[in-house]
């Protein structure tokens, strides 16, 4: 393993971690009820309260981080979410079921943050956008397979099957872990001293620009959830379109990001990140505004050809905003906090993903049109407002360096300086 690259054996373990993910998020709802025979609507409950539960611990991530290493905190989310994985076919009530979802949950939310601090530390410049590009590509690719591997092993009736695939799971985590653990710790190169670390939540709050930048994610995290959320529902409800239909769209944007997010993010390297970032902004509205048109058709064929387009416009907009702006915040962090920054950047996708099903279904319910052009509305401001930001964030965020050669198991220095 140790004669693997550092970038080769880091994205080896995001697609094992990705193909895990993905055999068993199709069946996260189904397996407790077909294992223990809690009623679904229990099941959702619980697994809800688990994830909100498991929020708490997006302050303690940031410490850690920051304290210990974002590699030590990756590899320990793992192991975390490997054990409580692995405990799944133990559980047989619905109070055991909560305390092993709530050990995955703060397994889960540990991810996000530590694994942009840990790209932060191998990478830095034009080479940290690919990276992501990549890492977006490959785990979109990774989560198929495991699907298609879940569907395969269900579909040969074994009565195992469901525990089969929830070890397998536990299995894929532990590996990710191990080759997560083989890359050399990067060292920090801007620390401060410890009395000043331990106030780290205080140099937060002080970075204005940096919360600012955290603010204006919260609309764009929104209009993100609506592929899963609203999508199926106003597609089939309010447009009358087949239910398969839904399967075809997500199955467009997963195959275009794993397909396309490579290219576009190479040619997009050259320019800078909070332009990049606010165009893909404003191709995301323009694919709302254009299911919004949808309401106003009553033909079919112009329908079915404008609902394609439309969620190629919303696959375009992620292509161009979604590893872009990962690496703008990540490089927009100052190092020796950046643990407990990119942990307060976390709850711009986190809250926003727990709220969007009641919200965004209350809107739906309310206004259909009215959803949409208050989505685009919003990431329209969030997009004027990063370009008024621009000056305020660190040179380094905004215009990615040339990439420079990493050798084998040899992380880049830093050159990184706190927000100006």
């Amino acid at each position: 393993m140790r004669k693997l690259s550092v970038q080769t054996r880091y994205m080896l373990g995001m697609v094992i971690d990705a193909t895990g993910s993905g055999m068993y998020l199709p069946l996260s709802l189904l397996y407790f009820h077909h294992v223990t025979g809690i009623p679904l609507t229990q099941v959702g409950a619980i697994m809800t309260g688990a994830a909100l539960l498991g929020l708490v611990g997006n302050p303690l991530t940031g410490i850690l981080i920051d304290r210990y290493g974002a590699r030590a905190v990756v590899v320990g989310g793992y192991v975390l979410r490997a054990a409580g994985f692995a405990t799944y076919p133990l559980v047989d009530s619905a109070g055991a079921m909560f305390a092993v979802v709530a050990v995955v949950a703060f397994g889960d939310v540990s991810f996000s943050p530590s694994i942009q601090s840990f790209i932060a530390e191998i990478v830095h410049g034009a080479a940290r956008d690919k990276l992501l590009a990549a890492q977006r590509s490959l785990r979109n690719a990774g989560l198929g397979a495991g699907g298609l591997i879940a569907g395969g092993v269900l579909a040969l009736g074994f009565g195992a099957a469901f525990q089969a695939i929830v070890l397998s799971t536990a299995a894929a985590y532990l590996t990710a872990a191990a080759l997560i653990r083989s890359i050399p710790q990067a060292r920090a190169t801007d620390a401060v001293p410890p009395a000043r670390a331990r106030r780290g939540y205080r140099l937060v709050v002080r970075n204005r620009p940096f919360l600012l930048l955290t603010a204006v994610n919260v609309p764009t995290a929104f209009g993100y959830m609506v592929l899963s959320v609203s999508l199926p529902v106003y597609i089939t409800q309010e447009l009358n379109t087949a239910d398969s239909l839904v399967g075809v769209l997500y199955a467009t944007n997963t195959v275009g990001i794993a397909l396309l997010q490579i290219p576009v993010t190479r040619f997009l390297t050259r320019y800078r990140r909070t332009r990049v970032a606010a165009l893909g902004g404003a191709v995301f509205c323009a694919a709302f505004l254009s299911f919004a048109a949808l309401g106003l058709i009553s033909a079919r064929t112009p329908v079915l050809i404008g609902v394609f387009a439309a969620t190629l416009l919303f696959t375009l907009g992620e292509l161009m905003h979604g590893a872009t702006t990962s690496a703008l915040v990540a490089s927009a962090a100052p190092e020796a906090t950046r643990g407990r920054h990119l942990a307060v950047y976390q709850l711009s996708w986190a809250i926003p993903t727990a709220l969007a099903p009641a919200v965004l279904t209350a809107l739906l319910t309310l206004s259909p049109t009215g959803m949409w052009l208050l989505l685009a509305f919003g990431i329209a401001g969030s997009a004027l407002t990063l370009i008024r930001l621009e000056p305020r964030l660190p040179e380094r965020a905004v215009r990615p360096d040339p990439p420079s050669p990493i050798g084998p198991g040899e992380p880049q220095k830093s050159t990184a300086t706190g927000p100006r």
